[in-house]
């Protein structure tokens, strides 16, 4: 028996905000391909690889935006007979996806940085600022676009965190072309390579191992297990309660399901809107429980 069997409900409401996260996605596309190509061009200019690594960076984010995209996109198809969540993982693919690349493309970076710093070659510092100071417009821009959605989609942070990357990557790179301008010393143009890339790097593994949670169908960090069990077994006629499952179906929607032994199955229906009620308060919404009957009680009631 199921304590909240609208299953449709709560897709419907994520698939609102899926539609919201396309169209945010869409636009942030658009203004990351458009500035990749302004900074692939002035990183070439002016010899940069603190631009030439924000460019590629812009590359990966255009490609990582394009799947946040899609996937938001094909999360909006209803659930079939076959697949009964539709196609709502397909966010967290996207953005365990995204993490990966991030991972992959700070390792580039530092690679490249290391070695250029065996050799500085020289760089022109007014064409890097200005360059630079384009893309921070850019990458400002493009993080309020999808500031609203990133708390709430897994694939929308995915995509958040790219476009961050970015805007250190601007930042980084227009205090190196100012330390350039007044020191000559172009070694810093490699030293801001580095530091984008770690950070990058952090937020990329944290972003990895909660999509590979969700995928493993792990407890949500913001839910404990413990706390559900006391709640279902402080309820007025439950004795036990067992096969307890919390996990994330994707973003926003926490599904539970549990086995409860009541005392007595005639009021079995208060008992699941209890449970239902109760457990909403700790942020789950999708809530299937079988019940029991306490054979404990139909001995006693036998003999």
């Amino acid at each position: 028996m199921s304590a909240n069997p609208s299953i449709s409900a709560v897709d419907c409401t994520h698939t609102g905000r899926a539609g919201r996260h396309s169209r945010a996605l869409v636009l942030a596309l658009a203004v990351t391909v458009v500035f990749m190509v302004v900074e692939a061009a002035g990183g070439w200019l002016a010899n940069s690889l603190a631009l030439v690594a924000d460019a590629g960076h812009m590359l990966a984010d255009a490609g990582s935006l394009a799947l946040a995209a899609m996937a938001a996109r094909l999360a909006q198809r209803p659930a079939t007979a076959t697949r009964t969540y539709g196609y709502l993982r397909l966010e967290i693919f996207a953005a365990a996806i995204n993490g990966a690349v991030l991972i992959g493309l700070s390792l580039a970076i530092l690679w490249h940085a290391v070695t250029r710093l065996a050799a500085p070659p020289a760089v022109e510092p007014r064409i890097l600022i200005g360059v630079a100071v384009a893309g921070l417009l850019a990458n400002t821009v493009t993080l309020r676009v999808l500031h609203a959605g990133h708390r709430h989609s897994l694939n929308v942070r995915g995509a958040y965190l790219h476009v961050l990357g970015d805007l250190l990557g601007s930042v980084g790179a227009v205090g190196a072309g100012v330390v350039i301008l007044f020191t000559g010393w172009t070694a810093v143009d490699a030293l801001a390579s580095v530091a984008i890339a770690l950070l990058i790097a952090v937020s990329s593994i944290r972003l990895l191992r909660e999509s590979v949670d969700t995928l493993l169908e792990a407890t949500p960090r913001h839910i404990s297990l413990a706390r559900v069990a006391e709640e279902l077994e402080s309820i007025d006629g439950v004795s036990d309660v067992h096969d307890l499952h919390v996990w994330t179906v994707t973003s926003g929607v926490v599904a539970m399901t549990g086995h409860a032994v009541v005392h007595d199955t005639s009021r079995s229906a208060d008992v699941l809107q209890t449970a239902s009620e109760r457990l909403a308060g700790l942020g789950v919404h999708h809530v299937t429980i079988q019940l029991e009957p306490d054979r404990r009680c139909e001995e006693a009631v036998s003999v």
